[in-house]
């Protein structure tokens, strides 16, 4: 029952792990740009919504109405004077670009809020703590389990607009081939505007659960960005439904190693994001030299 237990929990963090990644799968399947400053621009909707908490005594949840479209709007302005910019001179620039304003956001989080660590636990009321017992002895947490649902929502929400929406369809075009999508009547300035803001809106909600489920600094976001990264990579760039089952490949390799080890938690989730960047790159290679030996077949008389 240990093992099915971990096993659960570890499913539970995946879906925090695939929330959190959501928006940086999402712009990179859309734009192929690495956002840097994801895990800080998280941190920053957390201090906004303890702000609108601790003055106001607004519930984190309740105060998302407020934060999503801020952040939203940060995403817009974000593209329009950093990333529009600096994608022009290649693929270098915004990693760097976005490198820097973790760094600037980071720094001016230190300079307001100071280095206390904090959290939304107590302004969540029970749900921190209350939680469900599962047949077999098997205890959730009721926070995990809406965590689990808000990103499995979060995703399949996102699926649904790409499918079935014109602002999805513009989306895939420019995404597909952002030349050919302009000449089509695709905007495809403006689309990468609108995606960057829906990337936005899912990085508040992360940051809100974030700040619900554990406590934070202004110096959590480059780890936070770390484990969005890992799950991005293991689910599959770019892949919506990919990112969470990145998530929580992730997810039950730290409960496992937690379980194993006192120091496995981090570790095992280093590992099985590297076996399986080595896995990749080692398939790709084989791939790539298996299509041109088929192709010097083909011309060789």
């Amino acid at each position: 029952m240990i093992w099915l237990n971990q096993l659960v929990q570890g499913l539970m963090l995946g879906g925090y792990y695939a929330l959190l990644a959501c928006g940086l799968s999402f712009m990179f399947g859309v734009m192929r740009i690495i956002n840097l400053a994801h895990g800080s621009l998280a941190v920053l909707s957390a201090y906004l919504l303890l702000l609108l908490a601790e003055r106001f005594d607004i519930h984190p949840l309740l105060g998302l109405v407020a934060v999503v479209p801020v952040m939203a709007l940060v995403g817009w302005v974000l593209h329009r004077l950093v990333l529009e910019r600096s994608a022009r001179s290649g693929t270098l620039l915004p990693l760097l670009s976005t490198f820097g304003l973790a760094s600037v956001l980071d720094n001016s989080m230190f300079q307001g809020f100071g280095a206390d660590t904090r959290s939304l636990a107590p302004y969540i009321d029970t749900l921190s703590y209350d939680s469900w017992t599962l047949p077999g002895g098997v205890i959730v947490g009721q926070l995990s389990v809406l965590t689990f649902v808000v990103a499995v929502g979060l995703l399949g929400g996102l699926h649904l607009m790409l499918a079935r929406t014109a602002l999805g369809r513009r989306i895939r075009a420019a995404a597909h081939d952002a030349d050919t999508a302009q000449l089509v009547g695709v905007d495809a300035r403006s689309v990468y505007a609108a995606s960057t803001a829906i990337a936005m809106t899912t990085v508040a909600i992360a940051g809100a659960f974030l700040a619900m489920r554990a406590t934070f600094d202004p110096y959590t976001g480059p780890q936070q960005l770390i484990f969005a990264f890992e799950a991005v990579v293991i689910g599959g760039a770019g892949s919506l439904w990919g990112t969470l089952l990145g998530g929580i490949v992730l997810g039950v390799a730290q409960s496992i190693g937690a379980q194993i080890h006192p120091q496995g938690f981090l570790i095992a989730g280093h590992v099985i994001f590297l076996v399986v960047l080595l896995a990749r790159v080692y398939v790709a290679d084989s791939v790539r030299r298996w299509i041109r030996t088929l192709r010097l077949r083909a011309t060789t008389p």
